[in-house]
């Protein structure tokens, strides 16, 4: 039959492109199947203005050129052209009275830096790095690996000779510090606990969440190794090349193409149906979307009812993007080659800003963090122009008033065009006090709520870009659900990928990585 494969996969984004470029690698006959008319997901790349490109949703790849999956597919990409870009300064803070603080790849100018700020942060600073490097196997591996493959058994058991049983213990204990423990702990200067403060919101946690402090070091040490990386030309540059990989190993990525029902027999996957009818047979099938999109529309099972209502997901997500006449222009200098800058008040700030977003509540002083792809890549952008990429975290997804006072919500809780504008304002106002004549320079302003967000893509529901609440009762061994196993169902031959399940969110390809290597790549 022309219309059958090995494997269809079930959307687009980073972990089905990874699956599908490693298992065509392989020689499976691969077929891809996205309900929008781009392939990508969260990886997209628009025009905002004329000669400007920006990407919408997801834009750095620190987890993609640090992890597995790019160690598989990286050469091949780079012969598809994809090129990542990045300045030596990944991250940075400014606060509201203007100080500011950055993080370089450079361990000794952030000791330095750190030292300036308060004296003896930076060698702290150099010392929790240092006992994170020395736990980094362990850590990396549990996050990044099969939690139940033999591999995984392999490290622990080595871990626990090493370490002894306690040693082990204590490690893991250590590992699920807080964000507002490990910074209270560590520093004393108000700046450099600002630095770190936001960046527990990329993992889907606030600064009182267990592991969100291991979070901040996995994203410290990852950053000083990496930076932050755009791709060259923008996101989709990276769908293509993974698209490229599929189709020149005889696969297939099919666009405006959405799947109705996967189909079985007894216990055991056949294939799937699209909305148009259109039937395609499948040994396997590997589903890259929500539990309640798996379970509930294209695969019901009546026995993961309790599972799913008691299924969370996060706090949504706020885009703000602008395109600039000239530079831009910080009152605070040195800020110019950050390419994710955190505006915020601090450690408290944060924490009340999640607080208020968790409550339903528009933040007063919402974290802002501030994407300067230009910096790295000035192709985005023609001569005389320059692009900001903003993203929010802490977002209501169903809003119930505002924290501020000013803002009239809606009594259903919708976001409307009228309230993003608005929250949107709010924002600008914020940039205002710190970029030189800032409004007066705006070509071009695109903001999307969370609501806009799942217009875009299905799988961020109420805007959340995780797949679900990354807490710890939902994360590692417990993604999705509590008696995970792997990334198999009770259908055989039917896998469940993508930022719902292990191990977890964000664009490193890790859970298609792993299901091609379980699959034979």
């Amino acid at each position: 039959m022309s219309n059958a494969v090995d494997i269809a996969i079930v959307g687009s984004g980073i972990n089905a492109l990874t699956a599908g470029a490693m298992l065509a690698k392989a020689g499976k006959r691969v077929a891809l199947f996205e309900r929008e008319d781009v392939a990508g997901g969260c990886m997209r790349t628009e025009d905002l203005a004329e000669g400007v490109s920006h990407d919408p949703l997801a834009t750095t790849f620190v987890l993609w050129v640090t992890g597995a999956a790019h160690g598989a597919l990286g050469e091949d990409l780079a012969r598809h052209g994809v090129e990542f870009c990045a300045t030596d300064t990944p991250t940075g803070v400014l606060m509201p009275d203007g100080q500011a603080l950055v993080y370089k790849m450079d361990r000794s100018a952030n000791v330095a830096a750190f030292n300036a700020v308060s004296d003896g942060d930076g060698q702290q600073l150099a010392a929790d790095l240092d006992t994170f490097g020395a736990n980094a196997n362990l850590l990396f591996g549990l996050m990044g690996g099969d939690p139940w493959s033999k591999s995984t058994a392999k490290l622990m058991a080595k871990e626990a000779w090493s370490r002894g049983p306690r040693g082990l213990a204590a490690t893991m204990g250590d590992a699920l510090q807080s964000m507002r423990g490990w910074l209270e702990t560590s520093f004393d200067g108000d700046l450099t606990r600002a630095l770190w403060a936001p960046w527990c919101l990329h993992a889907g946690l606030g600064p009182e969440a267990a592991f969100s402090g291991q979070m901040g070091q996995v994203i410290g040490f990852a950053l000083e190794a990496a930076g932050a990386p755009v791709v060259k030309g923008g996101a989709a540059q990276m769908v293509r090349g993974l698209v490229a990989i599929i189709e020149e190993n005889g696969g297939t990525v099919r666009c405006g193409a959405e799947v109705a029902e996967i189909t079985t027999s007894g216990d055991r996957v056949t294939g799937l149906v699209l909305t148009g009818g259109e039937k395609i047979a499948a040994d396997k099938v590997l589903a890259s979307v929500t539990p309640h999109q798996l379970y509930e529309r294209l695969a019901p099972a009546t026995d993961r009812a309790e599972d799913l209502r008691k299924y969370r997901y996060g706090r949504g997500d706020f885009q703000l993007h602008y395109v600039l006449d000239g530079d831009v222009d910080w009152t605070t200098p040195g800020l110019e080659n950050v390419q994710l800058l955190h505006m915020t008040p601090g450690l408290d700030g944060v924490s009340k800003a999640v607080n208020e977003a968790e409550r339903g509540l528009l933040p007063e002083v919402p974290t802002i963090c501030v994407g300067q792809p230009c910096a790295a890549d000035p192709s985005r952008a023609h001569k005389g122009k320059s692009v900001l990429w903003l993203q929010l975290p802490e977002a209501p997804r169903m809003v119930k008033g505002d924290a501020a006072g000013t803002i009239d919500t809606p009594e259903n809780g919708e976001w409307t065009d009228t309230l993003r504008e608005a929250y949107a304002d709010r924002i600008e106002d914020i940039l205002a006090n710190h970029i030189r004549d800032f409004k007066s320079r705006i070509v071009t302003r695109r903001a999307l709520s969370p609501a806009d967000l799942e217009g875009m893509n299905m799988n961020l529901v109420g805007g959340d870009p995780y797949g679900g609440a990354c807490t710890l009762e939902q994360f590692f061994l417990w993604r999705p659900f509590s008696d995970s196993k792997r990334h198999g169902t009770d259908i055989k031959g039917l896998y469940h990928i993508g930022a719902s399940t292990h191990p977890g969110p964000g664009l490193s390809g890790g859970s298609g990585f792993l299901i091609a290597k379980e699959l034979g790549a």
